[in-house]
């Protein structure tokens, strides 16, 4: 009798083993599938930001410029408008062409761009 409790005890130890080492790979696979699944992604999101930021600062420094250039050339090429009582007409004018701009920027952001996946 006592050799048939020492094997269902070694047996037991030896299940209980395997659960420990099972347990182990499970937090292990758990580990390895939260990094693939929130870095990654992570990662693509960063270099997303980063040119979509670059692209912006470009975009809006380009068009600061442009919109500059309207001005001095509505001031330069119209005497009216850069004198007197009508020197704001040339502000307003500017200020059209940016509210036109504006709304044509605003017209081409489309929600199926921004829900898409990414392809990789």
């Amino acid at each position: 009798m006592p050799d048939r409790n020492a094997n269902n005890a070694a047996a037991v130890t030896s299940r209980a083993k395997q659960d420990d080492a099972s347990l182990g790979e499970v937090i292990e696979f758990v580990k390895q599938y939260a990094k693939q699944e929130t870095v990654g992604p992570l990662k693509g999101a960063g270099s997303w930001l980063a040119y979509g930021a670059a692209a912006a600062l470009a975009m809006g420094l380009g068009l600061m410029l442009m919109l500059l250039g309207v001005l001095r050339l509505v001031q330069t090429e119209w005497d009216r408008a850069a004198r007197g009582s009508l020197s704001w007409l040339a502000y307003l004018i500017v200020l059209v062409v940016t509210v036109a701009l504006l709304a044509f920027t605003l017209m081409r952001i489309k929600k199926t761009y921004l829900n898409k996946e990414p392809t990789t």
